[in-house]
């Protein structure tokens, strides 16, 4: 009943249209971000600047349609999304405008945001996740696995869960190994890889972690910030979960982690441009990193923000892969291709 409550609520969001007092100043808002901890976050927003914030929530690929259908005649000012493959999708399709900011350009890296396109068009990535594996400490000992690859090993026969392979965040890894490797040697890995399945892939990352303590599997593939909600949860059950699990940092002597972003753009038929880039380059300050980071358990965007996360910290540092995100769509297809052919659905 409550699941029906809320997808019911979705949809009327997605039907209603924005309403907003004349002469107020306000940014309509398109957001695939559903984590209360970034109520904290439009408030100060609000209160520093005047600007009111509208949104919609919604997930990545609905709130790319809405956009196609509305055209013109959309709203929205800022889109967010929290897979870079679906940005790329996005700028690719020309929802983008075309945004110039000093401030932004030089506190994001270059590999966490998208080149701009000829006529300008780009998008920021605010905030950053890994791929990390999980391994049941009973049943495997951490040395015997150090990256990606070794989970078409087939000494790992029957005890490998996962996600379907065609959510956005799988699909980005498998679209960095191809970036890597190239897809010839990608599919070889990702036949490895099916082959040592447990189950069929089912479920999101929260049940991976969930199934690898329960012992129905050995390994498996998380986002780090599922990890660390369950790291920072004074449940029993939760600790319990948390005593079984070891985290490893895929190829550390190689490429290095794999890392997604949450980001955003300025939209093309913004009603309300200034402030829009406002909006952006808030996400960009000390302060907003900061809730982004602790909010939801991801890194900040900007290099050098502290941030108060004691789990998150726990994690460790690590090598990230430094291959810029934006670099993930324009394999999205290929990946989409392979895990077709090696039925990793």
């Amino acid at each position: 009943m409550r699941y029906a409550i809320i997808r019911t609520t979705v949809l009327l969001c997605l039907v209603l249209p924005f309403t907003a007092p004349a002469q107020t100043a306000v940014v309509n808002l398109y957001t695939a971000r559903h984590y209360q901890t970034d109520e904290a976050l439009y408030t100060h927003f609000t209160r520093t600047t005047g600007i009111r914030i509208n949104r919609i929530e919604a997930g990545d690929e609905a709130l790319l349609e809405r956009l196609r259908t509305e055209g013109r005649a959309s709203p929205a000012d800022v889109l967010l999304l929290v897979d870079a493959a679906r940005l790329w999708k996005a700028q690719s399709e020309g929802l983008f405008s075309p945004v110039r900011s000093e401030l932004l350009e030089r506190r994001i890296p270059a590999s966490l945001r998208a080149p701009a396109t000829p006529d300008g068009t780009t998008w920021f990535g605010i905030s950053t996740r890994a791929r990390v594996i999980i391994v049941n400490r009973s049943r495997i000992t951490a040395h015997a696995i150090s990256s990606y690859a070794d989970l078409a090993n087939p000494a790992l026969k029957g005890k490998v869960c996962t996600r379907s392979a065609a959510h956005p965040y799988m699909l980005s890894l498998i679209a960095a190994m191809i970036e890597h490797q190239g897809e010839l040697l990608a599919t070889h890995w990702a036949r490895g890889v099916v082959a040592n399945f447990a189950r069929a892939p089912r479920g999101g990352d929260t049940d991976q972690i969930k199934a690898v303590a329960s012992g129905e599997c050995a390994v498996a593939l998380s986002n780090t910030y599922y990890l660390v909600r369950i790291m920072r949860s004074d449940k029993p059950a939760d600790r319990e979960i948390m005593a079984k699990l070891q985290v490893i940092w895929p190829d550390q002597a190689g490429h290095g982690a794999h890392v997604n972003v949450t980001g955003g753009g300025v939209l093309r038929h913004a009603k309300n441009p200034e402030a829009a880039l406002r909006f952006l380059e808030y996400l960009a300050g000390d302060e907003a990193q900061r809730y982004l980071a602790d909010g939801n358990n991801e890194w900040p965007a900007v290099p050098g923000v502290r941030i108060e996360n004691p789990a998150l910290a726990a994690l460790g540092t690590f090598k990230a892969d430094p291959l810029p995100v934006a670099a993930l769509g324009r394999s999205q297809a290929a990946a989409a291709r392979l895990i077709d052919r090696v039925g990793w659905r």
